[in-house]
């Protein structure tokens, strides 16, 4: 059976360590491969060879960078197939969908290639008599970015495209489920010219990630996964002097109006609760009924969710495939219980679903809840699998402020046909992505991508221009050429510059 490695100076480096993880096809249950657990000497060495590459990479002109830049986005068109080909069989969501989260990727890279225009610092001439200021962005050094199961090629690719745009070099952890994507990301950077070093691949678990979170060569650390774990993240990292921008959990509402178009609205919370099997931190897994949309609302959703398409995610016309692991289902599973104990209107029940041909695969029906409370375990703790709740309020303040006490502020949405209604939602609520009749507000590249209160730790966000601030460091250069043969006081005091 085939071992993922490491890729350590543009070459399969192998590690010494004899620990490995399953990787597993969650359509079949089936293990296809097995990944290294790398140990700390692997993250010393990935990281000396980043350190050993930066000076050069940083003198490399902003442009040389951007092209190539250019290059990885070409071959990363070539190779989509194949990296969606990839996600499915270790994630399992279904082909279609992988193939649209590596585009939104791409995206990110389209931007990068921009990087010499945003690199460009301020000029201010004659700040004081015969003195001129000017700025620069300067690259960090190595840089780190740990990234989760539930989208192996998309969030690698939010993270060190622009970061080694500006002239980082980067090491880069994925999750040990998925490990396949970043292994041929890799490869296509060097296929597209970046040089050793300045790209590296350390597959493992917690100790690789304590590695770099500790080690006094990494300056910068990006993170996407769970509250509890952006939370470790940032301390630790931050402890060890390290800027962080750790992105946690969601719990993701969408606010549905009486005025909204129905037919609309179910179809996209159909999507947005249910895609990638509601694996996804900007998934709607709140619909917030209000007045009295709430019986028809439920009644078009419980009529689409039973007829949910699922199998294999590389079946022609599926729309949901399985959740990516048999411990993770288990978990899910464990919400629909107590959703049920607590006294929530079970009106969809995706427990005990078994697919003809893939029996041992990690499969849960949608789910759909209705009468769910703020106390309830199922509204309060992100499921992160294919479960809606329906909370019913009887106006949009009741929405809004529900929404604002939630303690995750990632995404949000309200369907709405009054514009009135939206411009009071967009201002009010405290949510860092808002989509007004758009259920998945992810933002294009330009802009950056990160939520509020316990959905972010650190000051920036995700990819677009915040990259650009959190991936270099400010200097101002004050300058003045004194005439030759003129005399000069001594300064004593605090220069004005007048």
């Amino acid at each position: 059976m085939a071992q993922i490695q490491n890729w350590i100076n543009n070459q399969v480096s192998r590690s010494a360590s004899t620990r490995h993880n399953d990787v597993t096809n969650p359509a079949t249950g089936e293990i296809s491969k097995t990944v290294v657990l790398s140990s700390v000497d692997d993250v010393n060495t990935a990281v000396a060879a980043a350190h050993a590459a930066f000076p050069a990479w940083r003198d490399t002109p902003p442009l040389r960078r951007a092209r190539i830049m250019m290059k990885f986005r070409e071959l990363l068109e070539v190779n989509r197939d194949k990296l969606a080909a990839l996600i499915t069989e270790e994630h399992g969501k279904t082909f279609d969908d992988a193939q649209g989260s590596v585009t939104r990727g791409i995206e990110v890279v389209e931007f990068a290639q921009g990087i010499a225009h945003m690199l460009k610092g301020e000029i201010a001439e004659n700040v004081g008599t015969g003195v001129d200021s000017h700025s620069l962005h300067q690259p960090l050094g190595v840089c780190a970015g740990i990234t989760p199961f539930n989208f192996p090629a998309m969030v690698p690719l939010w993270m060190f495209p622009m970061a080694i745009a500006c002239g980082n070099t980067f090491v880069l952890k994925p999750s040990e489920k998925v490990p396949s994507c970043s292994m041929l990301l890799a490869q296509l950077a060097k296929e597209a010219g970046l040089p050793d070093g300045v790209l590296n691949v350390v597959n493992g678990d917690k100790e690789v990630v304590d590695g770099l979170l500790t080690h006094p060569d990494v300056k910068a650390v990006s993170f996407v996964g769970s509250t509890p774990i952006a939370k470790y993240i940032y301390q630790t990292a931050a402890e060890h002097g390290k800027r962080v921008q750790a992105l946690g959990g969601a719990k993701n509402h969408g606010v549905v109006m009486p005025d909204c178009d129905l037919d609309f609205t179910v179809n996209a919370l159909m999507g947005a609760a249910y895609g990638s099997a509601g694996e996804r931190c900007m998934a709607i897994s709140v619909a917030v009924a209000v007045g009295d949309v709430a019986d028809a609302l439920v009644a078009k959703l419980d009529e689409k969710v039973k007829t949910l398409k699922i199998n294999n995610g590389m079946v022609t016309g599926t729309e949901m495939g399985p959740v990516v692991s048999a411990l993770h289902r288990e978990k899910i599973l464990g919400y629909i219980d107590s959703g049920v104990n607590e006294g929530a209107t079970l009106v969809a029940d995706g427990r005990g679903l078994s697919i003809e041909g893939h029996e041992n695969g990690f499969f849960v029906g949608g789910t759909l809840f209705d009468h769910v409370t703020p106390e309830m375990t199922i509204y309060k703790e992100e499921i992160f699998g294919p479960v809606l709740c329906v909370v019913r309020v009887a106006t949009l303040e009741d929405a809004i402020a529900l929404i604002n006490r939630n303690m995750y502020a990632n995404g949000t949405a309200v369907f709405t046909s009054n514009g009135a209604v939206a411009r009071r939602f967009e201002h009010a609520i405290e949510v860092g992505m808002v989509g007004v009749n758009v259920p998945i507000p992810v933002p294009i590249a330009f802009f950056s991508f990160g939520g509020w209160r316990n959905s972010l730790f650190g000051d920036q966000h995700i990819y677009g221009p915040e990259a650009i601030r959190f991936y270099t460091r400010s200097k101002v250069i004050t300058r003045r050429w004194p005439e030759s043969g003129i005399a000069h006081a001594n300064a004593f005091v605090m220069p004005t510059l007048g």
